[in-house]
């Protein structure tokens, strides 16, 4: 049987909120999705990937919209190598300059180094409220993955 994953991260990859926001984010998703096996924050030092998982539908272009599997692989490697601190790749597809943040990800992924996770939620979804109440609590806009492992 596979585990649900309910995360948020900062839409900034570099961004990370003060402790004290972080553990009242914690609480507020903590009432959110009750009945999860546990709910936690994560600092990290460096920008990680967070995906979706099994999750994962596939990847497209942020400026034209193309396929952008067989490309982003290759991305992927060379913006791991600096450590994911410089996000930006030219998209073969359209000769555009993009971010590997901002592609569109079939099943919502991003990067960060601060991420809020429910474990086994228990829920098919959080509202909007909930989501804006979220952001606001961290004070900064963020983006959610379900993730399934």
């Amino acid at each position: 049987m596979s585990d649900t994953i309910l995360r948020y991260i900062p839409t900034d990859p570099s961004w990370q909120p003060s402790p004290a926001n972080a553990t009242k984010a914690v609480s507020l998703l903590e009432t959110i999705v009750p009945g999860a096996d546990e709910v936690t924050s994560s600092f990290e030092d460096e920008i990680r990937f967070y995906d979706p998982g099994e999750n994962w539908s596939g990847v497209k272009c942020s400026a034209c919209g193309a396929d952008a599997e067989e490309w982003w692989g290759e991305a992927m490697e060379a913006a791991s190598a600096s450590g994911f601190k410089n996000l930006m790749s030219v998209a073969p597809c359209c000769g555009a300059t993009v971010s590997l943040n901002d592609l569109r990800y079939v099943w919502p992924a991003g990067f960060g180094r601060f991420a809020l996770e429910a474990h086994n939620p228990g829920i098919g979804d959080t509202t909007a409220e909930q989501d804006r109440k979220m952001a606001e609590c961290l004070e900064a806009p963020l983006r959610k993955i379900w993730g399934q492992i």
